[in-house]
């Protein structure tokens, strides 16, 4: 009955711009299984969407994106087979506790998850990617299971002001203020990754830049003109109303 309910709400523009990254992650394999969870903040509420248990992100759809609310929370966290137990407590945690993450991404990723199992996971500033995230990503260093009710509260409080967090010998997270903000994150992430962990396998000393030029490039990528997380986004859109449209049903 209450998964009836939340199917009857008109689908937003919030719920097609998330299922767009969902399908697109599965395009890059960035994901894995039918695990991993992306969220967004419904505007000027903490009540958030986020994906329904036991969909491949391929086939992800507006409408397969559940609001979780206040009222509905204790009811969902009973109801496994309608939103993954972690995603719930992992994403509620998170954005009960941290006011700038309106929209998260955490997936298993392969660069990511691999940064994630080294022991010391920090990005090194070596390309405009990796400077990207200098500063900008705090480390969860207690892995302790699943990402249940005490793992995510600790999870939470590790982001702190950070916009992203890698949790160790698990994944990557990342947030932002919008959904295009989020994944484009995510999206880079992975990239700087890949590229850190490449160069790192050439088993070479690594051209790091100073402290000045990698803070220097992570502003200016933040305060850049042009809006290319919502370009981004929107090019995502445009192939997939083409090539995958019921995204969007």
């Amino acid at each position: 009955q209450l998964y009836f309910k939340i199917m009857q709400m008109k689908i937003s523009e919030l719920q097609k711009d998330l299922a767009a990254t969902f399908r697109w992650t599965a395009r890059l394999d960035m994901h894995e299984g039918v695990a991993n969870h992306f969220s967004a903040c419904v505007p000027g509420s903490n009540d958030f969407y986020c994906n329904k248990a036991g969909i491949h992100f391929s086939r992800m759809k507006a409408s397969d994106l559940i609001l979780v609310t206040e009222e509905n929370k204790e009811e969902l966290k009973n109801k496994p087979g309608i939103i993954d137990p972690t995603a719930l407590y992992i994403h509620g945690a998170i954005h009960e506790k941290a006011g700038h993450a309106r929209c998260i991404f955490h997936v298993h990723s392969k660069y990511a998850t691999a940064l994630s199992t080294l022991k010391d996971p920090v990005l090194k500033p070596i390309d405009q990617n990796t400077m990207m995230f200098y500063n900008r990503v705090s480390s969860y260093n207690e892995f302790g299971g699943l990402g249940l009710e005490d793992e995510s509260i600790k999870m939470a409080n590790s982001l702190g002001n950070k916009q992203h967090m890698l949790l160790s010998n698990h994944g990557i997270l990342t947030t932002g203020k919008t959904v295009a903000e989020g994944f484009n994150s995510l999206y880079y992430f992975e990239r700087a990754a890949q590229t850190y962990l490449t160069a790192l396998s050439t088993n070479q000393e690594l051209n790091v830049v100073s402290h000045e030029v990698a803070e220097k490039t992570a502003e200016e990528h933040e305060n850049f003109p042009t809006d290319f997380p919502s370009l981004f986004l929107s090019q995502i859109r445009l192939i997939l109303d083409k090539e995958e449209p019921d995204y969007a049903d």
